[in-house]
């Protein structure tokens, strides 16, 4: 039996459609290498069979080095999600509701997103306006402890 490019088209669409069943992120490399060994076999029809599947087992790993060793890399998550107590420990952001009181809660914001989240509620042992800059000095659940670094002047008595 000859194998025509569709059916290595076909062979690559049914492994990345496992992906969904089985998802372990490297069997779509081998469907993207079935589906590029389709177009081999379009652009070629004469290759023999050892050529073909030279060209998948080729394709297959070279697509599995590409996404493991260079594009998997790049896309590291800058939110520190998951990070522990210390990797926020030190960060700055601005407050977006103050705490009137030392009682209450106030809400900070930061620009690059902490254990996954940009906005957190805070306490503060100083009273906090809108438009400060606080620094973190520890969580508690999901509370941050902060402390004032800087203040605005709009709207100050003093």
């Amino acid at each position: 039996m000859e194998l025509l490019w569709w059916h290595w088209v076909s062979f690559g669409l049914i492994l990345i459609g496992a992906e969904l069943f089985i998802p372990s992120f490297t069997i779509i490399w081998f469907g993207i290498g079935g589906c590029g060994t389709g177009l081999y076999v379009y652009v070629f029809p004469d290759a023999s069979f050892s050529a073909q599947l030279l060209v998948w087992s080729v394709l297959s790993v070279l697509m599995t080095i590409l996404w493991f060793a260079i594009l998997r890399p790049k896309m590291v998550d800058k939110s520190k999600a998951g990070m522990s107590r210390e990797a926020i420990v030190g960060e700055t952001g601005m407050v977006i509701r103050g705490n009137p009181s030392v009682m209450e809660r106030g809400r900070i914001r930061f620009a690059v997103p902490l254990l996954g989240a940009e906005e957190w509620d805070f306490i503060c042992e100083t009273p906090c306006s809108p438009g400060d800059r606080a620094r973190v000095l520890g969580i508690e659940g999901h509370v941050l402890q902060v402390e004032r670094i800087g203040q605005t002047e709009k709207g100050r008595m003093g």
